[in-house]
């Protein structure tokens, strides 16, 4: 979306003081720890940009509460599997091997928009150590939060999201949906339905030095995560809060009462 259908979808600049506004009427507390999904465009014209909706972020959940967002790095995959777009067979050795390390203090964040690479900026956000996976975090458990995100199953039992759960977190999502929703990928780790391995291996930096590590991962399947956030707004209704922040629809969700509905949806769907 253009920056003129931005100023012309709202009636006055969306700012911080409108935005925490917003999010206290959505339900965000002080004190809550909060997953953040979100789409910039879909807050209408924004003053400030991207900062100005992570400043509503912190000012919303304080000191007292832990900000988390997906600060994902996708091309840290496996080339070979890219279709969005494609690469010539011929391209992926060389890219392999000729990729930087990831670095969680300065690698970008890719295909999550512009709030979390902002966020992951800020010089008192601390992000964990997964290359394809990682989160960045802020606020009073912001460093248990990412500790020892394990490489393997990076959205499983040893990821961020689980620590989310841990602490009774809610998600955000700011103008996106079901089918980005992070939380659901912890629910496949957590169903019983079978699954398949896929391996992985990019460069990191551990102890000063570049190395490369591998690492096994579920292939995931996104395709329904429409279907599960429609059927779990159907039969938990208390679980849920829906209204505005700017210009764009927003959830705020129990991440616990959506995971465990979401592994019990999955074993009797897939």
């Amino acid at each position: 979306m253009g920056e003129h259908a931005a100023v012309d979808r709202v009636d006055e600049p969306v700012t911080v003081s409108t935005m925490l506004d917003d999010l206290r009427d959505l339900g965000v507390a002080a004190g809550d720890t909060l997953l953040v999904h979100s789409s910039l465009s879909a807050l209408g014209w924004v003053c400030g940009d991207a900062q100005a909706v992570v400043d509503a972020l912190r000012e919303a959940v304080t000191e007292r509460g832990t900000l988390v967002v997906p600060t994902h790095t996708g091309q840290y995959t496996d080339p070979q599997l890219w279709s969005n777009p494609p690469v010539p067979d011929a391209w992926v050795e060389t890219i392999r091997d000729a990729r930087p390390p990831f670095r969680p203090e300065s690698t970008p964040s890719r295909s999550v928009g512009s709030i979390p690479e902002c966020f992951r900026a800020y010089p008192d956000a601390v992000r964990s150590r997964h290359p394809t996976f990682s989160f960045a975090a802020w606020g009073a458990d912001a460093e248990a939060v990412v500790a020892d995100h394990h490489y393997d199953y990076g959205l499983g039992e040893h990821s961020p999201l689980a620590r989310v759960y841990e602490r009774d977190g809610n998600v955000l999502m700011l103008g996106t949906g079901y089918d980005t929703n992070t939380s659901l990928h912890l629910a496949e780790y957590r169903a019983e339905f079978p699954k398949n391995t896929v391996r992985n291996d990019a460069p990191v930096v551990e102890d000063g030095e570049v190395v490369r590590v591998e690492y096994d991962d579920l292939a995931t399947d996104t395709s329904d995560f429409a279907d599960v956030g429609t059927a779990f707004e159907a039969e938990r209704g208390e679980a849920f809060e829906r209204g505005t922040v700017g210009d764009a629809d927003a959830r705020l969700v129990s991440q616990p009462a959506l995971v465990d509905f979401a592994a019990e949806w999955f074993d009797a769907n897939r």
